[in-house]
């Protein structure tokens, strides 16, 4: 088994809300910011502004890495494990889609301060380090 590498993105409303979608794949039916895997050859920031596209047809400007978080909780309960590479960017506009409706269903802007459950580890430990400007947590 290998690790793998994947990108967060905390999408930040002039409001302060971050953007979450309710995932109906995979991972159903976790709320989680949005993001993916880390392609050979892509740095954080390509994966982050192509992962946006892909997923809700968002162009984002200048994504910035401001932390990391190892997810051990769901490698012991689905046997995948994944470390995230956080990054933010600040919501300049246009509507969000749900481009990948097979999965994601919803999208909502939520206060990070009261997170819809059940939400996913990743995201839940990128909006926690955002929220203590922390690099890493071990917990």
């Amino acid at each position: 088994m290998s690790v793998v590498v994947g990108v967060g993105v905390i999408i930040v409303n002039d409001k302060g809300e971050v953007l979450l979608g309710k995932r109906t794949s995979q991972h159903a039916p976790y709320w989680s910011i949005f993001g993916g895997h880390v392609d050979p050859g892509e740095t954080f920031e390509e994966c982050a502004i192509r992962e946006i596209q892909e997923e809700i047809g968002l162009t984002i400007q200048d994504p910035k890495v401001y932390g990391i978080c190892n997810n051990i909780e769901t490698y012991h309960e689905e046997g995948k494990h994944t470390v995230s590479v956080c990054l933010l960017a600040k919501y300049t506009g246009g509507k969000p889609r749900l481009m990948e409706p097979e999965k994601c269903e919803q999208l909502i802007w939520c206060v990070p301060n009261r997170l819809p459950e059940p939400h996913f580890e990743a995201s839940r430990n990128a909006i926690k380090l955002w929220q203590k400007s922390l690099f890493y947590s071990a917990t």
